[in-house]
């Protein structure tokens, strides 16, 4: 078995496009209402051609 990496080689540089900032929290989802009534991610189904599926 290989041994995985832990470490980045020496020579390795980062790119100057990188930050070293944190990423940004994700903002609080918005409370909408839904024209169609319920909504398929809510309760799990959705309509494909006309044929209600669940995955």
């Amino acid at each position: 078995m290989t041994q995985r990496a832990t470490k980045r080689p020496e020579t390795f540089r980062k790119p100057a496009h990188w930050s070293d900032a944190p990423p940004p929290k994700p903002e609080a989802p918005k409370d909408q209402q839904d024209p169609d009534g319920l909504s398929p991610t809510r309760y799990g189904d959705w309509v494909h051609k006309g044929i209600a599926i669940d995955f």
